[in-house]
């Protein structure tokens, strides 16, 4: 019986390693860590990562809020670092309210995506929520709700 499942427990860590091998990712960073992203006023750095070429990644960001009662939607506008698929995000959306930030990267067929808070400058990373694949709505619908 251990030996079934030492097995089985081998063959899931192999099978994990091989799927994060071929992974892709984005991750955030502290603005303040990096010179280009300071000088571009940046709250966040938004960097595509994995067995890809970065370089190559389409990142996209959106704002959704809440603003006085009514759905709001922006796009915002990344400013590319000269680290390959990095990013900095300056604040695009109004103090009031409450937002989420969405991010979607692609490169060939992959998608990945990460939700985050973000509240007037401060965009807490660490509640960011990252997934393989498009971004789930209910998770941007979750931040904004626990925001109110």
């Amino acid at each position: 019986m251990k030996i079934k499942l030492l097995t089985g427990a081998v063959f899931v860590l192999a099978a994990t390693i091989a799927l994060q091998a071929g992974g892709f990712w984005l991750e955030t960073g502290n603005p303040q860590a990096s010179p280009e992203a300071r000088a571009a006023n940046a709250v966040l750095v938004i960097r595509a990562i994995g067995c890809h070429n970065p370089a190559e990644a389409d990142v996209t960001g959106t704002a959704i809020g809440i603003v006085d009662g009514k759905r709001v939607t922006k796009p915002l506008k990344l400013v590319k670092l000269s680290i390959p698929g990095a990013y900095a995000v300056a604040r695009q959306w109004p103090a009031d309210g409450h937002w989420a930030l969405q991010f979607v990267a692609t490169t060939g067929d992959l998608v990945t995506s990460a939700v985050m808070p973000a509240d007037g400058d401060d965009v807490p990373r660490h509640e960011a929520k990252y997934a393989p694949g498009p971004p789930n709505p209910d998770q941007v619908n979750a931040i904004l709700a626990a925001r109110r």
